[in-house]
């Protein structure tokens, strides 16, 4: 790769950075930004970057930025967030993400032919996984009741790694015959002694960690760097073994944050907390910066090529998968929960598509499946819609719906939606 993309990606760095406080209000998103900053110097413009010149650097980027949100994502998650009324989050993710899968699979079968029942079922499973940071004022806006802010960060923080076995495990089948591992192996290798590995390295990290700081041992740098370097250990032994790196890191997140939380209150390394010093910090950064990175990437090498073959059945499936392949499953998780049409509705839309879906259509693209051109594109209209549609709607849906929701209350205080207010207050998920 030329020193040229550099230059541009740093100047995009230095330009976001100092108006990322004022854009943050408006239509402009930083995916979006990045987004359309890599669309220019790919081949639809500058053409200083492209797939078949920089494969590692696309690989290398998207995948790490993949890492670091899988394990600092599960790391902050608490087991309280998913029991807050009547489940919210869990339903979202045990109902609502399953269906959501199905759902694409089936919509899929006839606006997509070409594709093999196995490859069908990648697209519902790739394009199932949500980012709320292409949706931010979504769950940032204060207006909106912390009940639903909470399900959303949750659900997003989540359904990455909850999909990552499906995703495994339909490759698999879809890849045997074509000198890929069977299902089988990929069971054993890629969920069992993958997730071993992770639950491992992510208890050993935090076992590590709250030694050092109860006897004084270590500074408030390094624990940052300690917890860097946990899901680098747990992604490179997984891959190691033929495993999956991903399902390892978020394994391992799960484990370092359940293993932190346990620490006394004086040993300062909870993973949450007001006064607690977040040992997880400098990760969640670096990753935020990958992540931006990677939507530049993604615009450069990725959707640029797309557009220059886009045809009506992809845009009409990416359309699809946005609206009603994410609204109609949530609708069906969250029957009985008492939640009005309009959180519903607002749950529903608020399902953006960003890195995990990226991350997993590339890998899926490097498998040479029959069907990967079309897979890879269907991938990438539908995270640039996303992009698009999410992040320019998230300031004006958030505050329309914190209208109503402040109307809604006025009429009822016993309203669903403010039940977590009600318990929880400010420490409510959602509110961190």
């Amino acid at each position: 790769m030329s020193q040229w993309p550099v230059v541009v990606a740093g100047g995009a760095v230095v330009g976001y950075g100092a108006i990322s406080r004022r854009l943050s209000t408006t239509v402009v998103s930083g995916p979006l930004v990045f987004m359309l900053v890599g669309l220019a110097i790919g081949p639809l413009g500058l053409d200083l970057m492209n797939r078949a010149r920089d494969p590692e650097v696309t690989r290398t980027l998207l995948e790490s930025a993949l890492v670091l949100v899988l394990f600092a994502d599960a790391a902050a998650v608490r087991a309280r967030d998913l029991r807050w009324e009547e489940f919210l989050p869990l339903r979202l993710l045990v109902v609502g993400l399953p269906a959501t899968m199905a759902l694409g699979w089936l919509v899929a079968w006839p606006l997509l032919p070409g594709l093999t029942g196995w490859e069908l079922a990648l697209v519902g499973i790739i394009l199932a996984p949500t980012d709320a940071a292409l949706g931010q004022q979504a769950v940032s806006n204060e207006r909106v009741p912390a009940l639903i802010r909470g399900g959303l960060s949750v659900e997003s923080g989540l359904n990455d790694g909850l999909a990552l076995p499906f995703f495994v495990l339909a490759l698999a089948a879809a890849g045997e015959g074509h000198g890929h591992p069977g299902v089988a192996v990929t069971f054993l290798r890629a969920l069992a002694l993958s997730g071993a590995i992770g639950l491992a390295a992510g208890w050993t990290g935090a076992s590590v960690l709250r030694w050092s700081v109860a006897r004084g041992w270590s500074t408030s740098d390094w624990r940052q760097f300690l917890a860097l370097a946990v899901p680098a250990i747990a992604y490179a032994t997984c891959v190691a073994v033929e495993g999956s790196g991903f399902i390892g890191a978020w394994a391992a997140g799960l484990a370092f944050g359940i293993r932190l939380r346990r620490a006394p209150a004086d040993h300062g390394i909870r993973a949450q907390g007001p006064d607690a010093v977040q040992t997880t910090g400098f990760t969640e950064r670096l990753g935020l910066l990958l992540a931006s990175l990677s939507f530049l990437v993604f615009g450069a090498v990725i959707l640029g090529p797309t557009l220059q073959h886009l045809t009506l059945r992809i845009v009409v499936y990416a359309v699809i998968s946005l609206t009603v392949v994410r609204i109609l499953p949530v609708a069906l998780a969250l029957i009985g929960t008492g939640l009005r049409p309009a959180s519903v509705a607002y749950l529903g839309w608020f399902g953006p598509r960003g890195l995990a879906s990226l991350v997993f259509g590339l890998i899926a693209y490097e498998e040479h499946l029959p069907g990967t051109a079309l897979l890879s594109d269907v991938i990438a209209v539908t995270v640039g819609l996303s992009v698009l549609l999410h992040g320019a709607s998230a300031p004006f849906l958030g505050d329309r719906y914190g209208d109503w929701f402040t109307q809604a209350l006025r009429a009822d205080p016993d309203l669903r939606e403010n039940a977590l207010a009600a318990h929880g207050g400010p420490d409510a998920p959602g509110t961190r």
